[in-house]
């Protein structure tokens, strides 16, 4: 109910049918407007990855220097492998003034807990995605960014703060992990500038050590789980195409702990000679997460567009419901 109280507070503006009227925001007019907020929620999409997690963190405690209280709240709890992100400051409990996303691009990606109350009371929206759908009063939104983390970046160095070891390690981890670690076509100059900056003004931050833990470590049951993934890999149109169906029949009967079922988006694009990569999770009975990347031309984007979803042209997802055989023969079709 607090966040119903203030909606919209000195952002959003409506026009006679009463929709709200986006406000496009510069980096300079967010940092302002971020100088000026108090008390905020800072909102992270569900199923929360390094990117989100990062930029959350460090824009609250970016906000917290400024003399703000700053929380961050997420649907569902996050990854133990980002633990070490977190703070306390950042989970404490107040009655917002505004309410700030950060690399969410639909309202509807906030989660089961979070869109129910702040689904149409969001003020600012700091994203990335291309597939951006408005939700919010303001929107301070760079398509050609790799990352979110790589925006507020641009933000703290407009703001009266100073870069700390805790934030430079957010806005890493979140560069590193919406990367693929530097790998993907996302990948611009200004990207390694500035993760050479972070690494030059806060050099006691362990980089190689996110990296190892992003990248290279794998607990047994993550390692079971790609030796199953490669046994039910499914090629399409002459390999160009691979797909991972993962029904919770296919949790259960091989015992999957979720956890283990981040990251997992990009495993189909290993297959050489793949372009497209397709993984299909069962949340719910017969409710599919569907997480498409693309290593050719291939737009996904579009493809996840067109049933509901979105994100970027190389790498996209959305939700598709029906039983798996239906499911499976919907995308492939698209």
């Amino acid at each position: 109910e607090a966040a119903r109280d203030f909606a919209g507070r000195g952002v959003r503006r409506r026009n006679g049918r009463g929709v709200t009227q986006l406000q496009e925001f510069t980096l300079k007019e967010t940092a302002q407007w971020l100088q000026n907020c108090e008390d905020a929620h800072i909102l992270i999409h569900r199923s929360p990855d390094g990117d989100c997690i990062g930029s959350g963190y460090a824009l609250a405690e970016a906000l917290r220097q400024m003399g703000k209280r700053a929380a961050v709240l997420c649907s569902e709890p996050i990854p133990e492998r980002y633990q070490f992100l977190l703070s306390k400051e950042a989970q404490q409990t107040f009655s917002p003034k505004c309410v700030i996303s950060v690399d969410v691009a639909d309202a509807k990606l906030l989660g089961e807990n979070l869109q129910p109350v702040y689904g149409e009371c969001v003020d600012l929206s700091i994203d990335h995605h291309i597939s951006h759908r408005q939700f919010a009063g303001a929107l301070c939104l760079d398509g050609s960014a790799a990352a979110a983390c790589q925006i507020v970046y641009q933000l703290v160095q407009l703001m009266p703060v100073t870069l700390t070891d805790s934030m430079a390690a957010c806005l890493y981890t979140g560069i590193a992990t919406d990367t693929g670690c530097f790998q993907f076509d996302n990948v611009s100059p200004a990207t390694h500038r500035i993760a050479a900056d972070l690494m030059e003004r806060c050099p006691d931050v362990n980089y190689a050590w996110i990296n190892r833990q992003m990248f290279a470590v794998k607990s047994m049951g993550r390692l079971h789980l790609e030796q199953l993934m490669i046994d039910h890999l499914e090629p399409y149109f002459g390999g160009k195409c691979m797909l991972i169906c993962i029904t919770q029949e296919f949790i259960r009967k091989f015992g999957i702990d979720d956890a283990e079922l981040e990251g997992i988006a990009g495993f189909p694009l290993q297959v050489q000679g793949a372009e497209v990569g397709i993984v299909m999770k069962e949340k719910e009975p017969e409710k599919f997460r569907i997480s498409m990347r693309s290593a050719g031309e291939t737009d996904v984007s579009a493809i996840c567009a067109a049933h509901g979803g979105g994100g970027h042209r190389k790498a996209a997802g959305c939700l598709v419901c029906g039983p798996a055989a239906q499911v499976r023969a919907v995308l492939l079709k698209s």
